[in-house]
């Protein structure tokens, strides 16, 4: 291997949009600090400090574990460039920065830049070649001219606007012709490029792009007024205009012609619709104070002048909806400028912008709530989410502008967590669902309905997505929080949560609590370590250690002596089921085949080790011996995450992954199955089944998080507790006496971007 650099040069490096410290082991994207840290990071390290050349597998082996750790090296390896990979949006088939030399290791292949500007080029590359870094201005937002008869006392005011506005329309005109002629074909040969941040700006949401995709239109969740509200700020750049204060507002959508932004305000539970100006107001009076000064008007005839202008372009205002009071936040303005959608009692309704007429569109039935409306390009069709009770999947339909039948587009199996958007040419739906369990982008064409596909470009958690028709951009809101552990003891009189463990993950995977058989330990998964593992700690969280390196593992579960923990961890192959001792030593696997095996759990005697398998057309319980063997199908009607009751008679499950899915049991011997009405967990990881009954978190009295217990006894279920936030996961002590569970820490939202997206 060739000579490192030397210790004089800096530990401060850039590539790409990315720049590194050596030393202390921070990333940034764009000035954002990402979440790299542990092998993956010390990979990267490794191969900045080799540009171009080969790093071999057993340097990296050597750099990552001692010569006495007891893991499977190559899977380690493996798992640790493949969530480097995920960091920098790099792929393995079209590498740009983390090349595979097969069967020898990984060279970096990207150009690295140093403080000074100096380039050092990767292997095989043209050291002459220049970088450039191109400065975008800010973006020049349009104001409207001045309306009505002119009066000779405003002639000079008057030619002035109209000949700033002819020069300016002409520019305009001319930068959007050169755009349009020289990107129409770039765009047919691009593909999305990686997600990053679409401004430096904290906790972001709603992203709603302006007309010509050049301005975001967002809500600001700040520490006061000043920085609290609906803003709008160009793509790219940190200067924000305010145009609300209110921390109870939300949704911005612009008019089709990009001069007005209408956004939603809840006060004492009741909505209403606002209309700003999107430039914030008071530009005009300054250009015309300027004008005045400039023509030298009279100040008795400027002040005139200037009351005239800003009556003009005042239009901060209320929209009228008359009696029929909006219910929600999400609106939609029509491509024609002339209403704008809201949901209101018992269906859709669209007000005038310039009158006060309110029609009716849709009469939702009884019980379900409508919501989320979304006009098509051409404004003929309004697309909307129907929500049922629980239990009954989101569905998205469609109705004409002017009412009429309404047509079911899709049924949803998770929950729809955003209003669903149009794709560009119309032909397909972006939305947000929880199907999987947390909030992720999928698409669905119009065509093939019952065909979903993963919007890869925006990762997960991701929600509110909104296109632009120009510039084929996707934007869309990312939470990035870290989870904790809390417990609560349900015999105590004062039934307050605890911090049990805090920060165990950056992401929304983890944490899986769950208290070993005689309660002393926690079993749990973190991404501390760089990659998401399992760790063993005491029962209150101290003396914590690392139990797998495996490079991904999840839901962990203890055999019934205490002495090993079953997981299940991403391979090359698909998803494994393996168990570890305690002590240490390396995994065993036990479904060595090519098939996805997640949720591992164990029988009561030890003996057998259930699990979720797709091995059919869906998900359904098996079992393999502890020591390895042939997978048994347990389920056949669907089945997910399995827990045997703790006198060995049954097996309970999730009846599939989804969001508040149906608890059914079998005997453990076979059988009928059949389901537990009174259960209903919020996922298919919150519940557990205790000595007398079955622990479950589940969305009720408003939605909120409450902790009930269904009792095996007389076959009913009790409300013990509400909890702040509905968690993925709940363990239990087996007598059911302490829950932990997991809730956020701190939290940031963060709007992001996807370029080329089409």
């Amino acid at each position: 291997m060739g000579s490192e650099w030397t210790n004089s040069r800096s530990d401060r490096l850039r590539f790409g949009p990315y720049e590194v410290d050596l030393h202390t082991h921070e990333l940034w994207k764009f000035g954002m600090r990402l979440k790299l840290v542990g092998q993956p990071f010390s990979i990267l390290a490794m191969l900045l400090r080799h540009p171009g050349e080969l790093v071999t597998r057993e340097e990296l082996r050597n750099c990552l574990w001692p010569s006495d750790t007891f893991v499977d090296f190559n899977h380690g390896v493996n798992a640790a460039v493949n969530k480097l990979r995920e960091t920098l949006t790099d792929s393995a088939e079209n590498p740009r920065y983390i090349e595979t030399l097969p069967r020898r290791g990984y060279r970096f292949i990207g150009r690295v830049e140093l403080p000074e500007s100096k380039l050092v080029p990767a292997e095989g590359t043209d050291s002459s070649a220049a970088v450039k870094t191109t400065t975008v201005p800010l973006a020049l937002f349009a104001t409207a001219a001045l309306a009505g008869d002119s009066s000779p006392n405003q002639g000079a005011l008057s030619r002035y606007f109209f000949g700033a506005g002819v020069l300016f329309t002409t520019l305009l005109g001319v930068a959007l012709l050169i755009h349009s002629s020289s990107g129409a074909t770039a765009h047919d040969r691009l593909l999305p490029e990686p997600t990053h941040a679409l401004f430096n700006i904290a906790n972001t949401s709603s992203p709603a792009f302006s007309p010509d995709g050049d301005a975001v239109a967002f809500f600001r969740d700040g520490s006061n007024t000043t920085n609290t509200g609906i803003f709008v700020a160009p793509v790219g750049s940190d200067q924000m205009i305010q145009l609300s204060s209110g921390d109870d507002d939300c949704c911005p959508v612009w008019s089709p012609d990009g001069r007005w932004v209408a956004y939603s305000h809840v006060h004492n539970h009741q909505y209403s619709i606002h209309i700003v100006r999107a430039d914030g107001g008071g530009e005009e009076e300054r250009k015309a104070e300027k004008a005045l000064a400039a023509q030298w008007v009279s100040p008795e005839i400027g002040k005139q002048v200037l009351t005239q202008v800003k009556s003009a372009f005042s239009g901060d205002r209320t929209l009228d909806t008359g009696s029929f009071a909006p219910r929600r936040g999400e609106i939609d303005w029509s491509p024609d400028g002339q209403g704008i959608a809201f949901s209101g009692p018992d269906g859709l309704y669209l007000a005038s912008v310039e009158n006060r007429s309110v029609r009716r569109l849709t009469e939702s039935p009884a019980g379900v709530e409508e919501w989320g409306p979304a006009f098509s390009a051409d404004g003929n069709t309004l697309m909307f989410v129907r929500s049922h009770p629980i239990g009954t999947p989101d569905e998205v339909w469609t109705v004409s502008r002017g009412g009429g039948e309404e047509h079911r587009i899709f049924s949803e199996r998770g929950k729809i967590a955003s209003p669903p958007q149009w794709s560009l040419d119309d032909k397909s739906i972006i939305f947000s669902s929880n199907r999987t369990g947390h909030p992720v982008l999928w698409r669905v064409s119009l065509d093939a309905p019952d065909v979903v596909v993963q919007v890869a470009e925006a990762g997960s958690p991701a929600w509110d997505p909104a296109l632009s028709r120009r510039g084929y951009r996707l934007a869309f809101e990312r939470l990035m929080r870290s989870l904790s552990i809390w417990q609560l003891d349900l015999t105590s009189k004062d039934q307050r949560p605890a911090l049990l463990v805090s920060s165990t993950s950056d992401t929304d995977q983890g944490p899986g609590p769950q208290f070993s058989p005689n309660g002393t330990k926690l079993a749990y998964m973190s991404d501390r370590s760089g990659t998401m593992e399992i760790w063993i700690s005491n029962r209150d969280g101290s003396d914590p250690y690392q139990l797998s390196a495996v490079g991904g593992a999840g839901t962990p579960r203890w055999s019934p002596d205490g002495q090993f923990v079953a997981f299940d961890t991403i391979t090359q192959q698909g998803s494994k089921i393996v168990t570890m001792n305690i002590r240490g030593g390396s995994p065993r696997t036990l479904t060595p085949d090519a098939f996805n095996d997640v949720c591992p759990s164990w029988s009561r005697d030890g003996r057998w080790v259930y699990f979720a398998s797709y091995r059919n057309s869906a998900f359904q319980v098996w079992k393999v011996l502890a020591g390895g063997g042939t997978p048994i199908q347990v389920t056949r009607q669907g089945g997910h995450a399995a827990l045997e009751s703790l006198d060995g008679k049954f097996v309970y499950y999730a009846r599939n992954q989804f969001a508040e899915p149906e608890i059914w049991r079998v005997p453990v011997g076979g059988g009928d199955e059949k389901p537990i009405p009174l259960v209903r967990p919020g996922t298919w990881a919150s519940w557990q089944v205790v000595k007398n009954g079955i622990l479950f978190v589940g969305p009720a009295l408003g939605h909120q998080a409450v902790l009930s217990l269904y009792d095996f006894a007389d076959d009913h279920t009790t409300e013990i507790t509400v909890l702040d936030r509905t968690p993925f996961w709940l363990g239990a002590t087996e007598d059911g006496h302490v829950v932990a569970f997991d809730q956020p820490g701190h939290e940031q939202s963060q709007a992001m971007l996807v370029e080329n997206f089409r």
